[in-house]
This record gives structure tokens, sequence and C-alpha cells, in this order.
């Protein structure tokens, strides 16, 4: 197998060809058009292998059984049905390979099928209902990581804000700090969100090369803190997550003296926002910002995010419902408003004492549930994904300035998601923009 890499267009991205020892080839990334594409291949002395024409998503085709695996895997992530047309052997080895979807009109090589709208899948007049195929594709796990149990529905939590805090100075386009750990992964589609909300998103990256280096990063980030309204935490990994448990740097990182002062002189004097997402979530909970709006000593009476009850990391779209719209965050939004959004974590279960509980619920510091098909609450592993108490999504502290939570609001954008119904923009960063104009 030969892999060509291209640099193709302003974006300087990479898109490899990969080509087997007949000149069969395939397009690793499909993010161009078919034309750069086709000069590229040409380029090299290559030819396109596969096409499978409709809305512009792709999978492989290597692997054991080529074109059928990946188009069956392709059905079952949409619930969509494909038709599988001029290829002899479809479960033929073609390691490498690459099936694509166009769009409507497109042309890219040889096309081998196309898209069904019922879920089916169809080769040479046969016709396989692809029903009970997804339950013996998902079910084969079962006993090993159990998802699809019928979890009890919750009680739908409501807290509606009649007025929302207000800065002492307004600001039509806030300054947003957002530090990058080594191991943060988020800070570019936070920064882009914050742009399109009309804020002014700075990004600092962490040195933690050497001691010198971290306290130079402190002193950096404190600066920048006083000359920002907002901090924001973006998602990731940060130190990968080790050892034992999430966010262990950004908490060490925010309890210096230091950059402690900076925040609580942002929450508390300069009546700053502060928002977390997924690691960032992480790290303002065991910094005690949420729930208690100022990074205190933590001890086993805290409520903390914890390992997910299905023993892995989850990746997937979710449905949150708002719960209170106290947070200035939170203020574009109504209780009882329902987002899609997507979650990728391996440490997003919420867990807390039941009189904490019951004190956030009161002061409307539970932000956002997890909720079915229904709109309900639920602790179903399918639509809550990491087994969270009260199907808790997001908290914020007691004034709402500071909001964490698991979802990534940040990756909502243009022709995302077009398959899947529901609210897909979250209006958070929209939110905390408008608090201070």
């Amino acid at each position: 197998m030969k892999v060509y890499s291209l640099m193709l267009g302003s974006y300087q991205t990479n898109c490899y060809l990969a080509a087997d020892d007949d000149g069969v080839c395939a397009v690793i990334d499909p993010g161009y058009t078919p034309e750069r594409v086709l000069e590229a291949a040409q380029r090299y002395g290559l030819t396109i292998r596969a096409v499978l024409l409709t809305h512009g998503h792709f999978d492989h085709v290597g692997g054991v059984r080529g074109v059928a695996e990946a188009a069956l895997k392709m059905a079952l992530g949409n619930r969509i049905g494909a038709r599988i047309e001029n290829v002899e052997e479809p479960f033929a080895q073609d390691f490498g390979a690459v099936l694509l979807e166009m769009a409507p009109g497109e042309t890219l090589g040889e096309t081998v099928g196309e898209t069904l709208a019922d879920y089916v899948l169809e080769y040479a007049g046969e016709r396989v209902d692809l029903l009970p195929v997804e339950e013996i594709y998902e079910g084969k796990l079962d006993k090993v990581f159990p998802w699809r149990g019928e979890g009890e529905k919750l009680p739908a939590v409501t807290f509606a804000a009649k007025r929302w805090p207000m800065p002492n100075v307004l600001n039509q386009r806030p300054v947003a700090f957002i530090p990058a750990f080594p191991g943060t992964n988020c800070e570019v589609d936070t920064a882009r969100a914050l742009i399109r909300a009309g804020a002014e998103p700075r990004v600092l990256v962490i040195n933690n090369l050497t001691p010198a280096a971290i306290t130079e990063s402190i002193e950096a980030a404190a600066r920048m803190i006083g000359e920002s309204q907002m901090i924001v935490l973006p998602g990731g990994f940060s130190g990968g997550d080790e050892p034992d448990g999430s966010a262990k740097f950004i908490n060490a990182f925010f309890r210096s003296p230091r950059m402690k002062d900076a925040v609580h002189e942002l929450l508390k004097t300069r009546d700053g926002l502060m928002l977390g997402i997924c690691n960032g979530f992480q790290a303002l909970i065991k910094l005690g910002l949420v729930p208690y709006g100022e990074i205190v000593n933590i001890n086993e009476a805290c409520p903390t995010l914890t390992f997910n009850t299905i023993g892995r990391h989850q990746s997937m779209l979710v449905r949150t419902r708002v719960a209170s719209n106290m947070s200035p965050w939170l203020q574009k939004t109504r209780p009882g408003d329902i987002h899609t959004v997507a979650i990728s974590h391996g440490e997003g279960r919420f867990v807390a004492v039941n009189g904490v509980l019951e004190r956030l619920k009161l002061k409307g510091q539970i932000a956002t549930q997890y909720v079915d098909l229904d709109g309900d609450p639920t602790m179903d592993l399918r639509f809550n994904p990491n087994g969270s108490a009260m199907a808790i999504e997001g908290i914020t502290s007691p004034d709402g300035r500071v909001l964490g939570k698991m979802g990534h609001t940040e990756r909502a954008g243009h022709d995302l998601y077009k398959n899947v119904e529901g609210d897909r923009f979250q209006p958070i960063f929209e939110g905390g923009v408008a608090y201070f104009r």
C-alpha cells in the first residue's frame, strides 16, 4: 500500500490518497471539490475507486467485508437504507479504500450505489430489513457494556428567572480568555463560537515543559484575565486525564495564588463570567467554582464528576433540557427548551449527596438535564450517557455567573448533523455576550 500526502487549498490541510499495487485509489479526506481531488489523483497517476451518491458523509471501505460492510455501517449510523450496485464482489477485501457519500449531482469516480428512504440494504435483488440487523450489531456487547436498559424517568426541574444580574461596566465586544492546556482540543471551536456570538476570544497556550515555563504561563494568564470579561475553559483531555482522573493540572494551575486572585477579582469585583465545557466543567467542579462560585477546598461532601457508569468513553449526540435559565449564559433560553448537543467524555457522571442535590434544585443551580425522546429527564443510558444523578448535564454557581456543562455547545454550525432532528443551536455564548451589552 502506497500513501501520498498532498497539501491542497488555502487551509494547508493534508488530503491523503492511498493506492494499492494496481493503482486503485481512495480519497481519505473528501473535504475538497471533486475536480480538485481528481486533479490531485491524476498528478500521481492514480484512479478513483468508488463513490456512494447522497449527502456528503464518508466511511472506510477497507476491512474484511469491503463495500458491503462500509455501506451497512453507514446505513446503521444514519438510520437510512442503501442499495449497492455495479459491484461484482461487495464483500471482497479492499484495504485502505474509502466509501464516500456525495451530494446529488456530484460525481467522483465510479458510482457503487445510492441511499434509500426505506431502512433496508439491497444488493442483486436481495432486500434485508436493517432493524433486526441493527439489533444484532448493537447487542453483541451488551454483556460487557450494558447500555440499553430502560432507565427510570425523573421529574423535570424548572426554575424560571425573572431577571438576571448585570455588570457595573458594559462592553459591546467582551473579551473571552481561553487557556489551552496540554491535551485541550476544543479551543478553536470555542473561539469560533464566541466570535459568532460577538465576543473577542484570546487563546493562551499553557507551557508546562519546565517549572519556569509554568510560572511564565501563570503570569501571562493572570494578566490576560485582568484584560478580559469572561473566562472560558474548553473541552479536551488535559494531561490525558491522568493520573487517576481528569482536569488535575487545570485544577492545580488555577489554585496557584496568582490565578486564584485573578479569578476572584474577575468574578467578585468586575462582575465577570466563567464557563467550563466538558474538561472545563470537570475543572470548575474540582475547583469549587461550581456550585460555590469561588475557589474553595473540596471534601467528600462536595459534588463531583466521575467515571461514566458504562465504564467507558461515550461519544454521541444527546438531548438536553434547560431546567433553569438563572445564569446569564442561559438568558436567551427558557426552561423547557430542548437542544441536541454533542458529548464526548469518559468522566461525565455528576454525583452528589441528596441534600446537595435538593439545595441545587431549590436555588435554581441545576441548569440542564439529559432527556429522552419524550423530553423527560431519564436514567436511561441511551439518553443519559454517563448515568448522572437527577440526569444533570450542567450546573451553575449561586449567582449564575459561572456555568459548567458536559455537552459541547460549541460544536454547532452550518451543515453539521443535518440528518439529526432537534434544535442543534444552544445560545449560551450569545447569552454571555448579551450580559455585557
